[in-house]
């Protein structure tokens, strides 16, 4: 059994989807919650060591903080919409209010300088399409450098791929501090729609690759609706889509660099395939979402 793969359920705790920290991973920065807030009901959540973004996956919250309120307009589903968001720091007491059932993550990195808290409005992310063909994905980047400068650790960002399409490709690494790279400790945590591309549902499956050059580490799994995957080292992608299932992701990262950074290096087995896809057009079905909504049918 691999223990960089967590089926979802396998990180639960209590009726929250995911509770993981960076000690619960086997590595030092990057963690994970997922929580499931109920109608009119507070929930208060200690930060601790950790900065984190507050990040509705389904529905809309309110996040107390240092004595500031922030009203976060979400979504239906990742599926639907870029979501507002909302940066707490460590050592915060964070007070979060839904009117109608939520599910909210919690990306999350330790980090050692307090900042203030701060909204982030989803008319303000940039959605970027990469790739092409049917190596075409969007790329929401939503807590990355030169988009988010207000973390001291936590890098961030949400990809969508279509159904039957690759992403996460070409494979690439960040576990070495180089001209090319930086070390970063990532987390996937994978969503993936049922059969109306919009609901998320265990029905459908997508693909993960995660390896080193040399062999030692080598997965290949499926992967389905709230599972998650680390990535302590070695290249990883792609992520492939099934068709019928598009596939998102939250991509988390953070490392030991005094500045944030998410530079990366190609498996060079494989970098050439970007060279290839001059002249090939996008998937016509990206960007599937922006601030106001989904972007094709």
């Amino acid at each position: 059994m691999s223990t960089l793969h967590h089926p979802d359920g396998t990180l639960s705790d209590g009726d929250d989807p995911i509770l993981l920290s960076a000690e619960g991973a086997g590595w030092n920065y990057t963690g994970l919650r997922v929580l499931r807030l109920t109608a009119g009901r507070a929930r208060v959540v200690h930060t601790g060591e950790y900065e984190a973004f507050v990040l509705p996956l389904a529905g809309s919250c309110t996040v107390r903080v240092d004595g500031l309120v922030f009203e976060l307009a979400g979504r239906d589903s990742v599926f639907t919409r870029v979501t507002d968001f909302a940066y707490v720091p460590r050592e915060a007491e964070v007070e979060l209010w839904a009117d109608r059932d939520a599910e909210i993550a919690l990306p999350m990195a330790r980090c050692t300088r307090r900042l203030e808290a701060k909204y982030g409005a989803a008319e303000d992310v940039p959605v970027e399409v990469r790739g092409a063909g049917q190596a075409s994905r969007q790329v929401t980047n939503f807590g990355v450098p030169g988009v988010w400068e207000h973390a001291d650790k936590l890098n961030a960002c949400e990809l969508i791929t279509p159904d039957g399409n690759w992403s996460s490709y070409p494979p690439h690494k960040h576990d070495e501090a180089n001209e090319c790279e930086v070390v970063n400790e990532e987390i996937y945590y994978f969503r993936i729609a049922g059969r109306d591309g919009i609901t998320p549902s265990r029905e459908g499956f997508g693909l993960h690759r995660t390896y080193t050059a040399d062999g030692t580490l080598d997965e290949n799994v499926a992967v389905r609706d709230g599972d998650v995957f680390l990535v302590p080292h070695g290249y990883h992608g792609p992520c492939i889509a099934a068709p019928g299932y598009p596939m998102y992701y939250l991509n988390i990262l953070a490392g030991p660099a005094p500045e944030r950074s998410m530079a990366f290096c190609d498996d060079p087995a494989h970098g050439w395939v970007r060279d290839s896809w001059a002249g090939v057009a996008t998937d016509i079905r990206c960007p599937v979402t922006d601030a106001g909504g989904r972007t094709t049918p």
